[in-house]
């Protein structure tokens, strides 16, 4: 892919549809070597998938199947770059570097990276990703085991131990390569360390000299950093993008729950994983609907970036047939159901409700939820 005819080949597939691809395909071959065009076709493929995590760049880096699954996206990475950098860090570590997305963002926050991998494919193609975004002279990449790296005298490290197996995504931290225990080695290590973990990483887990971030980007979890080294050890704190804010948890105690007020508030699920629904009941002056259920629920509106608000028309016990018809009567033709609590999914309610979008042109928001331990549903609108 990276000699000119390579090149070409990529330039030309820019633009293609899937659907174009058996005809151009076939025409390609009339000219170019067959493998050529194949290697060609699925780097295409492979860099539309990525567009939705490295937005324009995608166009001219390089990927294999599993890299563009296990990548960060381009604003988390940069994210945490941003930390890191703003930690004095000058020179980094990138341990199961994949297809180098991490290390590049390092690199743009002027962090000079050895991004290590043991797999020789993976390797060239971070290698060729560097180039390709103008950042080599930043980023050197080694092929190598990355127990056997001696990570000595770089400011920090940066380790992302892969979890996907030849069977999907694994759950077990040691099932990690390398496991979590190997990975929180490394980076005791160095001065300064990240190592990123799956959102779904019991607390329980966390090492002790460890902190704990919760990430997401537009709403959706993305990953779970433990940070070692950052002078804020069992610090845990959740950070929504693409706004950068970041709620830090006060070790607040539960909230009680009571009657469910004008208002809802459904918490970030970055707030969630982090265990700091507390900390969003105290800003806004609310209370849980449910002790059991991460929804807060408060009589006067407040403002927060850390949940969505919403206010809320009626409370009413769960029945299929009296919501079906409040919402006829009231003219609603489409609703967006949310659920927390509930055995109902969504899609089978809808089916139930048999509304008639075209004729009613209101909208509404149904939460299926408990209440003071029953099942309820709750209506209303975005604040």
């Amino acid at each position: 892919m990276l000699n000119d005819e390579g090149q070409a080949l990529l330039e030309e597939l820019r633009a293609y549809g899937p659907g174009d691809e058996l005809a151009l395909a076939t025409r390609l071959r009339r000219v170019h070597d067959a493998d050529l065009v194949s290697a060609a076709l699925a780097q295409a493929r492979l860099r539309q998938r990525a567009v939705g995590k490295f937005g324009d760049d995608a166009g001219r880096m390089y990927f294999t199947a599993h890299g563009v699954e296990q990548s960060t996206r381009t604003v988390v990475a940069a994210h945490r770059a941003a930390r890191i950098a703003a930690l004095g860090v000058r020179t980094a570590v990138d341990l199961c570097c994949g297809n180098g997305g991490d290390a590049l963002a390092l690199a743009r926050a002027g962090v000079r990276v050895l991004a290590v991998d043991k797999d020789p494919l993976t390797c060239a193609v971070a290698r060729a990703n560097a180039e390709a975004l103008g950042l080599g002279g930043l980023v050197e990449v080694r092929c190598a085991d990355v127990a056997e790296v001696d990570t000595a005298g770089y400011d920090a490290v940066f380790v992302d131990p892969a979890r996907r197996g030849g069977r999907g995504r694994v759950f077990d931290p040691e099932a990690y390569s390398p496991p979590l225990s190997l990975a929180v080695e490394l980076a005791r290590k160095a001065p300064l360390a990240a190592l990123k973990v799956a959102p779904g990483i019991p607390h329980e887990a966390v090492p002790e000299d460890a902190g704990a971030e919760w990430v997401s980007d537009g709403g959706d979890v993305k990953e779970a950093v433990l940070w070692f080294g950052d002078g804020a050890p069992g610090a845990v704190r959740a950070t929504l993008l693409p706004g950068g804010h970041t709620l830090t948890g006060r070790g607040l105690p539960d909230p009680e729950a009571g009657p469910v007020g004008r208002f809802l508030y459904e918490p970030d699920g970055a707030v969630i994983r982090a265990h700091l629904v507390a900390d969003v009941a105290e800003e806004v002056g609310g209370r849980l609907i449910d002790a059991t259920i991460a929804y807060v629920t408060a009589d006067e509106p407040h403002g927060t970036p850390y949940a969505t608000a919403y206010e809320i028309t009626d409370v009413l016990p769960f029945n299929v047939k009296k919501l079906r018809a409040l919402l006829r009567e009231r003219g609603i033709g489409v609703v967006t159901v949310k659920k927390r609590g509930s055995a109902v999914e969504p899609e089978e309610l809808r089916g139930k409700l048999k509304l008639e979008p075209k004729r009613d042109k209101g909208t509404c928001t149904v939460f299926l939820t408990r209440v003071a331990g029953a099942p309820a549903m709750l209506l209303g609108a975005p604040l």
